[in-house]
């Protein structure tokens, strides 16, 4: 169940500051407070969505294509599409999904290296 007290809910309906990137009627991106990265970029559907197969299995079809095109415009006004980014969808506890709103992020400005290292379980990227 979609909780509307969530962080990005209250981000989403102007509670909460945030640093805006990018925002439209469905979507809405801004810079993440606690960088993993130079530049990171929390990007979220202002849909009641609590993670990515529930906005994959309850959103439109055309709202999914939608919102994976807008992430690739934010990478491009970002100026990253250069030198590489990430995307990042954390899903439940063992991916550590800290707030249940579906959200990607966008990892770049520096080398991220593997995504996971063999054995390192506290490794965050």
């Amino acid at each position: 169940m979609y909780n509307q007290d969530n962080i990005f809910a209250k981000i989403i309906r102007h509670e909460i500051p945030a640093d805006v990137v990018y925002e439209d009627d469905l979507v809405l991106a801004f810079n993440d407070i606690s960088k993993a990265a130079p530049i990171h970029i929390l990007v979220i559907p202002k849909g009641e969505f609590t993670n990515f197969v529930d906005f994959v299995q309850k959103a439109k079809s055309d709202e999914v294509a939608d919102f994976f095109k807008k992430v690739s415009k934010i990478a491009k006004k970002a100026d990253i599409k250069k030198e590489g980014f990430r995307i990042i969808s954390n899903i439940g506890d063992n991916a550590h999904q800290t707030v249940e709103h579906f959200h990607v992020h966008i990892l770049a400005g520096r080398k991220l290296g593997p995504l996971l290292v063999s054995g390192d379980t506290n490794s965050n990227l």
